[in-house]
């Protein structure tokens, strides 16, 4: 989400500012489970055509909404609850129009989202839900079709026929939870993999781990922890020590709560707070870090 990519982008990128959501060479949309996602400007074909149903009611739901939507607009940015009200729909019924590429946002975290209507991506419907697939696979594998189905939120009937299609640029492995299947060319160079960062504070829904099902137990693998981390309402951050989750974090305004689910060494405590302290939240005042007892 806007806010949240922030803290995305700074454990990846030096010098992340606590503006960069809005960054030029990034735009949101709407995407799976009808949440606002930030993604790169150039690669909005992957993240909305990537999903459209090939044929159905579905479809046609996105493209009608999204011809009215074009329609009504003429042009114009408006709230969407404005542009919901000018159709005379639910305001949240616009986000049926965002597989098609056509429909653009933008939302700060609080007020209203902003929405607008472009041509649609310049790439072919194939093309983008094949790198959909490579995308999921090259961050989050190896992966399952059904793993592939959950975070893309599309059916497991369109998974499968994505995933077939990738047949050839893909090879089958065996892990601690089941067989997957990973990107050939990200096996030829798993072993050439820079060492992890040593601490890392990721935010609620950090793309690391978005993860469903069984596929949780390759990031958590004690199973009594999970529901820690994937809860039942908003899901907390994820704290990486070396690699490794080993703990949660919420923050409020400055303040961040630590809670680790064991003990941690003085040194990797340090670190965490360093890590704390810089992250690019916006105002003024010390971040202050606050921890629970492991």
């Amino acid at each position: 989400m806007p806010r949240a990519a922030v803290l995305s982008l700074h454990a990846r990128i030096e010098n992340t500012g606590p503006d960069d959501w809005a960054h030029p060479e990034l735009v949101q949309v709407w995407g799976p489970r009808h949440s606002v996602f930030a993604v790169p400007a150039e690669d909005v074909a992957a993240f909305t055509l990537g999903r459209l149903p090939a044929a159905g009611a579905a479809r046609r739901r996105a493209e009608e909404t999204a011809d009215r939507l074009e329609r009504f607009l003429a042009g114009r940015r408006m709230t969407y609850r404005a542009a919901g009200e000018g159709l005379g729909v639910h305001p949240n019924s616009l986000r049926y129009a965002a597989a098609t590429g056509r429909v653009l946002l933008r939302w700060e975290g609080s007020g209203q989202p902003v929405v607008w209507t472009v041509d649609p991506p310049g790439v072919p419907e194939r093309e983008a839900r094949l790198e959909l697939a490579r995308r999921f696979l090259h961050v989050l594998g190896p992966g399952t079709v059904t793993g592939f189905s959950k975070w893309a939120g599309v059916t497991q009937k369109e998974a499968d026929a994505t995933m077939a299609a990738l047949e050839d640029e893909l090879v089958t492995v065996r892990t601690p939870v089941g067989v997957g299947q990973m990107l050939a060319d990200d096996v030829a160079a798993a072993g050439e993999v820079d060492p992890p960062a040593t601490v890392r504070l990721l935010p609620s829904g950090d793309a690391y781990y978005l993860r469903w099902g069984a596929d949780r137990g390759l990031l958590v693998p004690d199973a009594r922890r999970r529901s820690d981390l994937w809860t039942a309402r908003v899901w907390p951050g994820a704290m990486l020590v070396d690699g490794e989750i080993v703990g949660t974090w919420r923050r409020s305004e400055r303040r961040v709560d630590l809670n680790p689910w064991h003990r941690l060494s003085a040194d990797q405590r340090g670190a965490i707070e360093v890590e704390a302290a810089s992250l690019p939240i916006p105002g003024e005042g010390r971040i202050t870090a606050h921890w629970s007892e492991a």
